[in-house]
């Protein structure tokens, strides 16, 4: 059930971020490359490298949450599911 929520929390994300277009070049680079190293971590086995994707996404929430609200909801979920499972 969990991986069924991340898939879908993550594939929302990435329809946030192709939704950015061109109007913030830099964000969607960060938020790509955020979402492209979350799904390495998830498919990863070391929980060690998950400590620093948490923080790669608290940092990217606080800089963008007043500005694209829906997007910070994606990942503060993601944030949550991925505490759930003891990541």
């Amino acid at each position: 059930m969990a991986d069924i929520e991340i898939n879908e929390a993550i594939f929302n994300l990435r329809r946030e971020i192709e939704g950015l277009g061109d109007q913030n070049p830099e964000l969607r680079i960060k938020l790509e490359a955020l979402l492209n190293e979350l799904e390495d971590r998830l498919e990863a086995t070391d929980d060690e490298n998950y400590l620093h994707l948490v923080e790669n996404m608290k940092e990217t929430v606080a800089q963008f949450e007043v500005e694209h609200p829906r997007m910070t909801g994606i990942l503060n979920d993601l944030m949550v599911m991925l505490s759930n499972l003891g990541i």
